[in-house]
Formats: C-alpha cells, structure tokens, sequence
C-alpha cells in the first residue's frame, strides 16, 4: 500500500482506460463488474477526487482522472521495475556497476562492451569515470569503483586481482611540422635529448612513474587529450598508443620516428581488468570482464608502417 492508495487499485484504473469501459476491464482482470466499480468508489473517496464522469450510460474519464492515469502508469512501471531490480539482484546481479577507465584504453571497443552489457542487464546502473593515468587503479583501491581498465605496474599487479586484457604498443610520433620529422641524422637518445618530450604523468603525483622518459626536458600532461593537441601543434615528441595517433598518421600530420638505438626500446603498455582481491567480481562485472576479453585485442602495426613507408616514398620523390 502506498498511503492510501495500492497498486491493484492502479491497475484497475489503467485496466478501465485501456479497455474502455469497467464490464471490459472486469473480464481482462477476471472480477465482477461490481468488484471493479467498488476499486473505483474507493479510490475516488479516499483521493478527494472525481475520476469518472457517470452522467452518460458508460463512465467517462474526467480531466483530472485522464491526468491520473497518466500517473497511475508512471508509477505502476517504477513498481515493475523495482521487482525487476529486486529480482536481480536476489539471483546474484549486482546493485549497480562502477567502472574506472584510464585513458591508454580504447574507447570503441569498450562503448561497445558496455552497448552489449545494457542489453544483457537493461535495469543495471552503469556508473563510468574516465581516468588520467593512475586515477582508475586509485579508484578501486579506495573502493569507489568495483571494476578499472587500466594501465598498472608490475608492483601493484601484486596487490590487485589483474586479468591480462590486451597490449598497445607505444609509437614515438611528432608532428610534421617538427624538426624531428626532418631530422637527417640516425634518431638516437643523444638527438632525442635536444627536444622537449611530451610525457603523460598521474595527475594526482607528477614526481611518479612516467612512460618511457628519454628527455631531459620534459612537459607533463595528466590527460591525453591535451598532450595530443600539443603533439600536433609541433611542441614536442611522444609516444603514443596507436589507436590514438593512428588517423594523424594516415592523413600525413604526424610521423613516426624510426628509432635507431637500442637505449630507447620499444615499447607496449598491457592493459589489465583490475578489481580488488577481496571484492569478488559479481555477475555483471565478469559478464564485461568475460566481454572484453573476446572484442580487445592488440592493434596491428603492419598498416601503419606501411603508411610510413609511403609517405617516406612521397617526400623522396619530391626531394623533401
């Protein structure tokens, strides 16, 4: 009961709209007429309000009762979907899903995973916080989220439940228009060192851990939306996961540099499913877990240095 009012009284009200008449809505909810009009009266006198016009041979809803069918709907679906919810989790469906996301991930295959798992639990409430570096672990370490997709380091891998979801491999790229892009001599340490390096960091400690710091002079950047816009405006030197330098390469607005010492390896960043050891995924976080292991995989690298290679053939033939 909800005050005064119940739910069955709300069905008989939305039964009689749909059906049209209180005879009809007493056959579909299988009760006597009289059982039905009794439902009516009662509601009526306990809401203060007139619900039906009975001056004609069938009741007619008045103004306020089509108003009030209106919401005897709303909130006989919150009622469906709360036994909806209540059963879930009752068969072992989480409460709601918090997911953290740093961003070495690629976000097309995880808007898909995430398409597919509202399709599979449509009344889950799907939490998503998209992390700079560092911020996604930090997440599931303070138990704000359940589940991370993230970049970790080995250490952490021995405090964390990690599961192995992919590896993106790490291009060192400038813009075209950088005297890196033109550079004559073998791309050593020794010349890389003359250049400012474009470095992502963990927002939350810039002195932290950094990927693959060759230059002295470095820029730091906590996201990698930013560092991408300096990248492409000649600032300095990165490296970047290929999916996200990728377009730039195809269309000739940056290069990758071809690397020539072996100081300065080449890199790929393993990107793990991370939960804490004693918070169990339920349901719903394996079901994604289990999802993301089919759709992630590592990207191929033949496209791109083929790109490469021909842009190399083009500024050869023009003498560039």
């Amino acid at each position: 009961m909800l005050g005064t009012l119940t739910l069955d009284q709300l069905r008989v009200l939305t039964t009689i709209a749909d059906t049209g008449s209180f005879s009809a809505a007493g056959r579909k909810l299988r009760r006597v007429q009289s059982a039905i009009s009794q439902s009516v009266r009662t509601l009526e006198t306990t809401q203060g309000v007139m619900l039906f016009d009975r001056s004609s041979k069938t009741p007619v809803l008045t103004e306020a009762g089509r108003v009030l069918v209106a919401q005897a709907r709303q909130v006989q679906r919150q009622a469906e979907l709360f036994e909806s919810v209540a059963g879930d989790i009752s068969a072992g469906l989480e409460p709601e899903l918090t997911l953290a996301l740093d961003n070495f991930v690629p976000t097309p295959t995880v808007i898909d995973s995430l398409q597919a798992l509202r399709k599979a639990f449509p009344n889950l409430p799907v939490t998503l916080y998209t992390e700079g570096m560092g911020a996604a672990e930090r997440r599931v370490r303070n138990r704000s989220a359940a589940l991370a997709l993230c970049a970790i380091f080995p250490a952490a891998q021995q405090e964390l439940e990690c599961y192995p979801l992919m590896s993106i491999p790490l291009l060192p790229v400038v813009s075209s228009s950088h005297p890196l892009a033109r550079e004559r001599r073998p791309i050593t340490r020794d010349v890389l060192q003359e250049h400012v390096q474009l470095v992502l960091t963990d927002p939350y400690d810039s002195s932290g851990p950094s990927f693959g710091v060759v230059s002295p002079r470095i820029w730091r950047f906590v996201d990698m939306g930013s560092r991408l816009d300096f990248l492409f405006a000649g600032s300095g030197w990165a490296k970047f996961p290929l999916h996200v330098v990728k377009p730039g390469l195809a269309d000739g607005r940056l290069v990758e540099l071809e690397i020539q010492d072996n100081s300065v390896p080449a890199a790929t960043v393993p990107i793990f499913a991370v939960h804490a050891r004693d918070r169990q995924p339920r349901r719903a976080a394996q079901w994604l877990m289990d999802d993301l292991r089919k759709r992630l995989h590592t990207p191929p690298r033949a496209d791109v240095r083929a790109m490469t290679s021909a842009r190399k053939g083009d500024k050869a033939k023009h003498g560039r």
